[in-house]
């Protein structure tokens, strides 16, 4: 654009926005601010728009979260999800075990998947990078929000807990399940539900800490199984064990029983 195009007005009160130069005639008869730039748009804060309160423009948030996370796992390779208390300190047996619990499935050939926060998801990820393996975090926006362990190499960050609980189902393997609170228990039964009705396929879950799960397993059988709620096999669903070497075992029995591709 010369200035001849628009006479007594120099180029120097011309501004750019996006893909467009504005003269100062032009920005008088558009609505608004004529020196707001689009960053300014983006970066001021501004009266919420009543559309982002809207069911649709939620729905294209939470498409575009599946997007994402489809995107940055596709490539992942063989992995394990691994859950756990966020609050168990680097002190504790827990926090050992599934620190070595990552570092051996990483020698395997393993990425450790977890919810990136601190606790026993940032011992598998430590364990992980240990190991020579791909550290994976799929955070969550928390009203005390969480926040991310040193230990990842690769971070996703969702809003919604459907959307990164399909993330840890879809790319893992297996699931290793230490001692935890009710987000732990709630990945479990999902799992549990998913495999029993034949909506995934039967990948291994293992639970670590037998003390801790023995009670649990125990009420399956005398109440559920009892009252007719479950069948016996499907308490056998799930493994119980101690010791990081048997989780090993148990993930690396299950891939070599499952050639090929994992579903999409």
């Amino acid at each position: 654009m010369s200035t001849d195009d628009h006479p007594g007005e120099p180029m120097s009160d011309h501004r750019r926005s996006g893909r467009m130069t504005i003269g100062p005639r032009a920005a008088a008869r558009m609505s608004g601010d004529p020196t707001m730039t689009e960053d300014r748009k983006l970066l001021e804060p501004t009266e919420r728009p009543a559309f982002l309160n809207t069911d649709p423009w939620r729905a294209l948030r939470i498409l575009s979260e599946f997007v994402e996370g489809f995107d940055a796992l596709a490539t992942l390779g063989p992995a394990i999800t691994v859950f756990g208390s966020a609050r168990i300190e680097p002190d504790s047996p827990t926090y050992a075990t599934a620190r070595e619990i990552g570092r051996r499935l990483a020698q395997e050939g393993y990425a450790i998947i977890t919810g990136g926060g601190p606790g026993v998801m940032e011992a598998a990820n430590r364990g992980c990078q240990e190991g020579g393996g791909l550290s994976v975090g799929c955070n969550i926006e928390l009203p005390h929000e969480q926040s991310s362990n040193p230990y990842i190499d690769l971070s996703v960050e969702f809003r919604y807990f459907f959307a990164r609980k399909t993330m840890f189902v879809k790319y893992a393997d297996g699931f290793v399940i230490l001692p935890g609170g009710l987000g732990t228990m709630d990945e479990l039964f999902e799992a549990l539900t998913l495999i029993q009705t034949g909506k995934i396929r039967h990948f291994p879950v293992v639970l670590v800490g037998t003390e801790f799960y023995g009670g649990l397993l125990d009420w399956f059988r005398t109440r559920l199984v009892a009252d007719g709620m479950i069948d016996a096999e499907d308490v056998d669903l799930v493994t119980v064990t101690d010791d990081p070497e048997e989780v090993v075992r148990i993930i690396n029995r299950a891939s070599r029983r499952r050639p090929g591709a994992r579903e999409a």
